[in-house]
């Protein structure tokens, strides 16, 4: 149930007075309504503005090169890692041998939001997010050789005190960041809390007054896409260097907000629809960027029997496999030339173009239960 919040909780009611079992899920907009849901018979609700904000947190990478997790598959954790100030930088994947070091997979490149896959000859460039993959151990010893401690004055703004905003700002201080708020609206501004700065954010003094000139990252909160347009191309000319991070709040905006200069894109339906399918099924996607994701399919059987390699999958579909489950255990950076056994699970890396394609050419059988 997706409406409004006294709507999905009519819902909710009136399906549990049909089935005591079938699963229901539900979003919230009002954190008040959450409970609400619970009693109306909701097994899963999702607070949309706490999604989003949290979401948009992680995406703040800072500047520690440390990997950042987003998500798992089990033991396999999807994790973003930037290259910046990395002895990475100029040289080759097969150089700096990732794998052979610490077993961590690079799966591909984000840079504006679109996602170039990982090739050996791929050279390492500055403005780099790169995407690994691995077991916490191997990220933890990626970490412990290439993450250096972070600059704890390098802030992160908010723009926008909503639900969105608050909920990121929450996440960032437990991850020890310092947040400050510029909120237009009076009334949304807490009293005596000084992490908030009132007025438009479209004015240079409030946003120097909110510390841009020396933040790591901005994130852009607000209701309306073409005021987070204008704040993007704003704060991208001011910083160029800035990571800056909008949402998005119709899908057609979401390709104009990187040509604008969004490192990173998110909505409230990338975020609620991945939620949603996960509650109702497994955690079979990770969400890297609006329309790029990381995901999980049983093997299709017109590949059962069939090596990666023969499938030629990357050059039919655009999705690149990162790891196959087999015999319970994920196998990062599979053999290529190992025949694929109809109980294997795939773990893909595509947008959602490359997703229809492969799905499309090698449709997967309905999962029993689902």
């Amino acid at each position: 149930a997706t409406r409004s919040d006294t709507s999905n909780t009519n819902v909710a009611f009136t399906v549990r007075e049909i089935s005591p079992t079938v699963p229901v899920a539900a979003t919230a907009s009002s954190g008040a309504s959450v409970d609400i849901l619970e009693l109306a018979g909701c097994d899963q609700v999702l607070h949309l503005g706490q999604l989003l904000g949290e979401a948009m947190s992680r995406r703040v990478l800072g500047n520690d090169h440390r990997a950042h997790a987003i998500g798992s598959f089990d033991e396999l954790v999807v994790a973003e890692a930037t290259a910046a100030g990395t002895p990475f930088v100029g040289r080759t994947l097969v150089e700096i041998d990732l794998r052979g070091r610490f077993g961590v997979s690079v799966a591909g490149f984000l840079r504006r939001g679109e996602l170039e896959l990982a090739s050996p000859e791929r050279i390492v460039e500055p403005d780099d997010v790169m995407v690994l993959v691995g077991s916490s151990e191997q990220l933890d010893s990626y970490d412990s050789e290439i993450g250096t401690p972070s600059v704890p004055d390098a802030g992160v703004v908010i723009i926008g005190g909503g639900r969105v905003g608050r909920a990121a700002a929450a996440r960032l201080e437990a991850a020890g960041l310092s947040c400050r708020i510029v909120e237009q609206k009076e009334e949304l501004i807490p009293p005596a809390d000084d992490r908030y700065v009132q007025g438009d954010a479209a004015e240079l003094e409030i946003l120097e007054e909110a510390g841009l000139t020396s933040a790591s990252a901005v994130l852009i909160t607000t209701h309306d896409d073409d005021i987070n347009i204008y704040l993007t191309i704003y704060c991208r000319r001011l910083r160029p260097e800035l990571q800056i991070i909008p949402r998005a709040n119709l899908e057609r905006n979401v390709a104009t907000l990187h040509r604008a200069g969004a490192d990173s894109v998110l909505s409230y339906a990338s975020i609620g629809a991945t939620t949603i399918w996960n509650a109702m099924s497994r955690n079979d996607t990770v969400v890297l960027a609006e329309g790029l994701e990381v995901f999980r399919v049983p093997c299709p059987p017109s590949l059962a029997g069939t090596t990666l390699a023969e499938a030629e999958m990357r050059s039919r579909t655009g999705c690149s496999v990162v790891a196959v489950s087999t015999g319970g255990a994920m196998v990062t950076n599979p053999d290529p030339h190992r025949p694929l056994p109809a109980a294997d699970e795939l773990v893909l890396i595509g947008d959602s173009a490359a997703q229809s394609a492969f799905l499309e050419g090698f449709p997967v059988s309905a999962r029993a239960g689902t």
